[in-house]
């Protein structure tokens, strides 16, 4: 067999991951698209290792310690995206990005607020202080 046929279906598979990660909105189809991206490497590292007569096999086994990380990366993903669809109601990632940056503002202007609500306290506390010694 041509390395040609693997090489080319691996290289289609990651555009199409590629293009998923690109064009997606939902975090679940974005993390799809990582996993087909993966798996287009995997399939490369096999066809190379194939091609070059290995006699270690190293591509299989970086291959088997590439699907134990995108495992890995799939659950603690899965996990992440399930707790932010529980606090915000959405996994839309521009919804998500859009929310943190308004998040960020709103601190700032709670911030701002904070800061004249006690300047204005200290106004009416020294306001009472000169009246007292007026009236004293």
């Amino acid at each position: 067999m041509h390395l040609a046929y693997p090489a080319v279906l691996a290289a289609l598979l990651f555009c199409t991951g590629l293009y998923g990660v690109l064009a997606r909105r939902n975090a679940i189809l974005v993390l799809m698209s990582v996993e087909l991206m993966l798996n287009a490497v995997n399939l490369n590292l096999v066809a190379f290792d194939v091609w070059l007569r290995d006699t270690l096999h190293a591509g299989q086994a970086l291959t088997l310690f590439v699907i134990a990380v995108a495992a890995a990366e799939i659950g603690i993903g899965l996990a992440i995206v399930l707790m932010v669809y529980r606090d915000r109601g959405t996994s839309d990632v521009d919804r998500l990005r859009d929310s943190v940056e308004s998040d960020a503002t709103d601190d700032a202007a709670a911030e701002s607020v904070a800061a004249e609500a006690e300047a204005e306290a200290a106004v009416r506390a020294k306001a009472r202080a000169k009246k007292a010694e007026a009236t004293a």
